[in-house]
């Protein structure tokens, strides 16, 4: 028989950067019993959390919510506003982008991907420039979505998404803006009408601090209008039949009930701390892991200190050593879990998750593990980074 939750004794430490940690009020108000999702108390409870979202999101406009990963919303945002052969205009900053970009030509878009060989573009965020020069050049107004990634969990690296918006803007192009926040929701500044955004893709399972399995499109009047001409196929994911339903806080397919309980409680925590506290939060933790890495003499693998992300952090050893060793070891011995390096720095990074249920000693926690793990793998240090951070959290 299969063994779960037998890990060693204490706790274990899941820093990777996603899924993070499920506090236990969460989990209890999962473990709830299953309500008839038909009920007038489900009825309840699905305008609770449907208006709750809106105020994480920080929009008024609707917030659809499905039962399916993030990768399932970023299929929602595309097939709702899009018609095949439609030309999409997507970003490379990391490994998620390329996904996105692969997804998008499963369904019979035409992609143009802004990318950088090697490993260059992944160590920064999105360039707006690049975005307008593109744009200007489109006199004739093909390309109809222009796709980033807001947090970019695989490299530790956030983008300007205000920036992006103005960039559109200043070309005078009438391409949709869509925004993957999977990662960066609820911990990291998010400002969905603020910003302009037409489209925001998200998942439960990062700042939101639930498992994986909602996820979720906030959707601008102009999108909105979008999908009233799009042609690509949609059953499921069609939003006019989630938005409609939607009105008396019910699904029109069976949701995920005990996810929505979850949410619930996920959002009360959020607003309770207060979203600003939260966002302030994650920036501290941040702040301290950088102390460590350059008290290590290690590399960030972001280099824009001002790109650099509140939620995950990507540490770039030296060329000789392989790091998905090391979180084997780190594993082995501290059970602790650290994020694996993707894509194009496979095995030249490991990755500490900072984010949702996790504050200074959690993270010192984490900190000594992997500076303990370094050593026993033969990592060179020029110094402690568990003291650097906690001077930094001091």
């Amino acid at each position: 028989m299969l063994r779960l939750d037998s890990h060693p004794s204490g706790q274990h430490f899941l820093h990777i950067p996603g899924p993070s940690p499920v506090p236990a009020r969460i989990l209890r108000a999962i473990s709830y019993q299953t309500i008839d999702h038909r009920g007038p108390e489900f009825g309840q409870l699905g305008l609770k959390v449907l208006e709750g979202i809106k105020q994480i999101f920080r929009t008024q406009h609707p917030v659809v919510i499905y039962p399916a990963s993030g990768t399932g919303a970023w299929e929602a945002a595309l097939v709702n506003t899009l018609s095949p052969g439609d030309l999409v205009l997507m970003y490379e900053t990391g490994h998620f982008a390329s996904l996105w970009r692969k997804l998008a030509d499963r369904l019979g878009l035409q992609t143009e991907f802004i990318s950088f060989p090697g490993i260059e573009g992944w160590r920064r965020g999105v360039d707006p420039e690049r975005i307008a020069a593109r744009l200007r050049e489109d006199t004739q107004h093909r390309i109809k979505a222009v796709c980033v990634v807001h947090n970019e969990t695989s490299t530790g690296v956030v983008s300007d998404i205000a920036a992006v918006r103005r960039a559109i803007d200043a070309a005078g192009h009438p391409a949709l803006l869509m925004v993957d926040a999977v990662s960066g929701l609820g911990s990291a500044e998010y400002r969905h009408d603020d910003w302009g955004v037409d489209v925001t893709i998200a998942g439960s399972q990062k700042g939101l601090m639930l498992p994986p399995g909602l996820g979720f499109n906030a959707i601008s009047p102009k999108a909105l209008e979008a999908s009233r001409q799009a042609r690509l196929p949609k059953a499921f994911w069609a939003w006019d039949e989630y938005i409609e339903m939607n009105r008396s806080g019910y699904w029109p397919t069976t949701p995920a009930t005990n996810l929505l309980y979850g949410l619930h409680e996920a959002i009360d925590m959020i607003l309770g701390e207060g979203l600003d506290n939260v966002l302030a939060r994650h920036r501290r933790l941040g702040a301290a892991c950088r102390a460590a890495i350059e008290a290590w003499g290690l590399e960030n693998l972001c280099l824009d200190p001002a790109q650099v992300s509140p939620v995950s952090t990507a540490v770039l050893l030296p060329e000789a050593y392989d790091a998905d060793g090391l979180r084997r070891l780190i594993l082995d011995r501290y059970n602790l879990s650290l994020g694996t390096g993707l894509g194009k720095v496979k095995g030249r990074v490991f990755r500490i998750g900072h984010l949702g249920d996790c504050n200074a000693l959690t993270l010192l926690a984490a900190l000594s593990g992997c500076e303990m793990g370094m050593r026993a793998f033969g990592v060179p240090l020029k110094a402690s980074g568990v003291v650097a951070a906690q001077d930094c959290l001091q």
